[in-house]
């Protein structure tokens, strides 16, 4: 190996004040009554036109205004709460190094071409190392000379193909001159372009994850307690997050922040809404409803553990997110054609989805990050390795979730207490409600049209406290006519157009195989995300759609802003260390253990650390933070523990954590939306009720299996 080229650097705090610089020049660079039947009178009333201004007068306007006015005193509170992250994240501009001070963090970030994941170094041919030395004299508040020293190792690429950003945190001990060195160990003399940047942050680690905690802690009190809707709530925390990060001296910019959001992930939910807004003019949902009633025999619980097994078995082969809004749709209109209350046998379903994703290696994102790691396939963890492994484990957890999920719906009334006539008038009042909210009266038309609107409201709710007055409380038993009903229910519910639905089921077909192609065949260069919205441009190009602002209606985007703001929020969380700073402190833990016991002590710690972090933050930023931490670990000498129990342990833990929170998974999130858009939302704790008892359950059956495969069997070690 040829010499090391060396390139120092001296920052000193009364003379340095750049903040970046370059080693080389870079070159990388359904109702009662029908609407028209209902509104006729009104119609005859409210003439569009000239006759809008007198509309604007009438009784109806002034009870229109009712169901518009929004006040709230913890909303107005939250005003206050607004400008000061506002002022901070303004008035706090970026740090640099000649704003140094005592017992401060240094942090660099490398650009270069370094290695994608993350190789051993020792097995790396060519690197850079990186020292950051700082030394302070003997003086008044010192009585000897203090010194740290840093060494930072980054395996280089040997194509010099792709930048990628290395960053890592420094803790400094004074306000002295600090010294930077670079060098490079290559086998042949050429060029490396390197950029760094650097900044110094006024606050420790310990305090940061302190800021990252309350924030966190902050969104989860909004959701929760329903003070503001969950988006907003994403939204604000992560303005509380950027505004921590300017704080500390850690101002990201616009750009920078903009790359935190997951377009991918956004892409895939955004080309399968469109997917599914179109297959619903098919009437294809309500024909699988009646057919999954069909096939239980009218008996409702057999009819539910049939759809968690279909959608358990779907999810493993498929996105849990996919899963789910295809299932959502059929689920809702299978309720409403049951009288059931849709909101438990969607929890069940979203549920029992993320279950099924563990058993793969394609089936939940933390998966595929771990068996796409460079490091971990040399260890044998593999794609056929890692399926068949947590397959076994997580049918055993399949088997016994069932019978703990029909104790956990003991008591729950899954019919409606009311007759089907009353629900479906109550949840006809909720959607028009809505449809007059979505209207911004921009002109005289629209206008009138929410009047129009609202006054449909008004009168279906004098309908409703009329029926309501003569009804006898009548609580739906099971189905002893099922066979009659079956008839009665495929006349009204059937195919409605046969030939979109064949246009439906070719594209769909096609992406769900490009799906598996995706995982399988690495000459595809197109990603989940590529491959949905393609698939939704395809089709609405053969459905022919000709109002397209109905099928943009559909589509939740208050569930895709609220996952670009979750995005944002658990970067900045990342930043604020929150994430190192857990799995540091596992790894601390792990090595205090005694020898004798250790291996069993971390597989315990790995699962259960990951199933309760994985339940409040997102699992993907979690599962990627821990892999480099557990291999680090298993590299140790003085610890010896085997790598393949402790990322089987984070895998289960990881995925089924999820199920945990009503946000501790993306299918969670896209279900509740669909939900509420169909107007059957359901709350955070709504959710909490059901999912973490069996988030519960799930994982300590899954630390049994782990327990008794390594520890006894002595499996993988």
């Amino acid at each position: 190996m040829q010499a090391p080229q060396c390139l120092t650097y001296c920052f000193n705090t009364v003379l340095c004040s750049i903040t970046y610089m370059t080693l080389h020049e870079p070159s990388l660079g359904s109702g009662e009554e029908s609407w028209e039947a209902s509104s006729a009178e009104l119609e005859r009333r409210c003439r569009l036109g000239s006759e809008v201004t007198s509309l604007s007068h009438i009784t109806s306007m002034e009870k229109c205004e009712h169901y518009f006015k929004l006040s709230s005193p913890i909303r107005l509170k939250l005003d206050g709460y607004f400008v000061l992250c506002v002022f901070i994240f303004n008035v706090f501009p970026t740090m640099n190094l000649t704003d140094f001070r005592d017992n401060s963090l240094l942090k660099l970030q490398v650009g270069g071409p370094f290695l994608g994941g993350m190789e051993a170094v020792q097995e790396a041919q060519e690197y850079i190392l990186i020292q950051v030395e700082q030394t302070e004299e003997a003086g008044s508040r010192r009585r000897r000379t203090q010194q740290v020293l840093y060494n930072w190792t980054i395996p280089l690429h040997s194509q010099r193909s792709d930048q990628i950003l290395r960053t890592r945190t420094f803790e400094m001990v004074s306000s002295a001159p600090i010294l930077i060195s670079v060098q490079a160990f290559l086998l042949d003399s050429q060029v490396v372009p390197l950029s760094m940047t650097h900044q110094s942050l006024y606050v420790t680690v310990e305090t940061q994850v302190l800021i990252a905690g309350l924030i966190l802690a902050g969104v989860y009190v909004l959701i929760i307690f329903e003070i503001v809707h969950r988006t907003l709530a994403a939204m604000l925390g992560s303005l509380a997050a950027l505004a921590a990060l300017a704080f500390i001296g850690d101002r990201p910019s616009l750009m920078t922040v903009v790359e935190w959001i997951d377009y991918e992930t956004l892409a895939l939910l955004f080309g399968m809404m469109i997917l599914v807004a179109i297959f619903s003019e098919t009437g294809f949902f309500d024909y699988c409803a009646v057919k999954a009633y069909q096939l239980s025999r009218g008996r409702v619980w057999p009819m539910i553990m049939i759809l968690c097994l279909i959608a358990a078995v779907l999810s493993a082969f498929l996105d849990n997110v996919t899963t789910m809004m295809l299932f959502t749709p059929v689920t809702i209109r299978l309720c409403e054609v049951l009288n059931l209350d849709p909101r438990h046998v969607l929890i069940a379903e979203v549920i029992f989805t993320n279950i099924g994703g563990a058993a793969t290696a394609v089936g939940d994102p933390p998966n595929v990050i771990i068996v796409s790691n460079q490091d971990l396939r040399k260890k044998g963890i593999d794609f056929a390795a890692f399926t068949g492994y947590m397959f076994l484990g997580i049918c055993l957890v399949l088997l016994t979730s069932f019978p703990f999920l029909r104790m956990l719906y003991w008591n729950k009334k899954l019919y409606n207490k009311e007759s089907s006539e009353i629900v479906e008038l109550k949840h006809e009042i909720l959607v028009w409600r809505q449809t007059a909210h979505r209207i911004n009266p921009a002109s005289r038309e629209e206008t009138a049209v929410k009047c129009l609107l609202m006054q449909k409201v008004l009168n279906l709710e004098s309908l409703l406290r009329k029926k309501l007055k003569t009804f006898q409380r009548q609580i739906s038993q099971e189905d002893k006519n099922w066979e009659h009903n079956i008839q009665e229910l495929q006349k009204k519910h059937r195919i409605t157009d046969k030939i979109l639905l064949v246009k439906c089921l070719t594209v769909l077909g096609v992406v769900i195989f490009m799906f598996f192609l995706n995982s399988f065949v690495p000459a595809i260069h197109l990603e989940l995300g590529w491959i949905a919205i393609l698939g939704a441009l395809w089709l609405l190009v053969l459905a022919d759609i000709q109002d397209f602002e109905i099928i943009l209606h559909r589509v939740e985007w208050a569930t895709l802003l609220f996952f670009a703001a979750l995005f944002v929020l658990m970067e900045a969380l990342a930043h604020l260390q929150l994430i190192d700073y857990i799995g540091e402190q596992t790894a601390v833990l792990i090595k205090v253990m005694p020898e004798d016991e250790r291996l069993a002590i971390a597989i315990i710690l790995v699962m259960w650390v990951s199933a309760l972090a994985s339940s409040l933050i997102d699992n993907i930023p979690f599962t990627a933070t821990m892999i480099p931490v557990l291999i680090n670990l298993s590299q140790d000498a003085d610890v010896n523990l085997p790598i393949k129990p402790l990322i089987f342990a984070l895998a289960m833990g990881a995925c089924l954590g999820g199920n945990g929170t009503l946000i501790g998974a993306s299918a969670n999130v896209v279900c509740a939306g669909i939900a509420e858009q169909h107007g059957y939302g359901f709350s955070f704790m709504e959710f909490f009720r059901l999912g973490f008892p069996m988030m519960l359950m799930t994982c300590t059956i899954g630390m049994c299996y782990l327990l008794a495969t390594h520890i006894g069997l002595h499996w993988n070690t």
